[in-house]
């Protein structure tokens, strides 16, 4: 399977489970793995048969801009659920959504969650492939 890369997409959002990060807010990066069939995309030169990845960065600056979740675990549910609906080749997407100052007492760079699904036909081929 072929993938595209949409690495370190910075948003301000205001996801968090304490009310003072639902006012303040604080930046997110989001890093996104689509995996497809590219071929006839190297083929034919036609953006018709990959995703346009500006408007891919629309649809999750959407999520991670828009309603406030307490979890980072529902931003990158919700962004595999929404590209997977929006793009019929798409089957399979890893989303990771870090969140570099949360509330956490202690030295650490960030935390994040990372998030993979797919099509039903892509479950299945993994099954079958195990």
């Amino acid at each position: 399977m072929d993938r595209i890369y949409l690495n370190e997409l910075l948003f301000y959002g205001y996801h968090g489970v304490f009310p003072e990060e639902q006012k303040l807010g604080q930046r997110y990066i989001v890093d996104v793995v689509m995996a497809l069939d590219l071929k006839k995309a190297g083929q034919t030169d036609e953006l018709d048969y990959t995703i346009d990845y500006g408007d891919a960065y629309k649809r999750i600056q959407s999520i991670v801009e828009g309603k406030p979740f307490k979890l980072i675990e529902v931003v990158a549910e919700k962004i595999a659920e929404e590209l997977l609906q929006s793009y019929s080749i798409l089957h399979e997407c890893t989303v990771k959504v870090t969140k570099p100052n949360p509330p956490i007492d202690g030295q650490y760079k960030s935390v994040a969650v990372e998030v993979t699904r797919g099509t039903n036909e892509t479950y299945s081929i993994h099954c079958i492939r195990l």
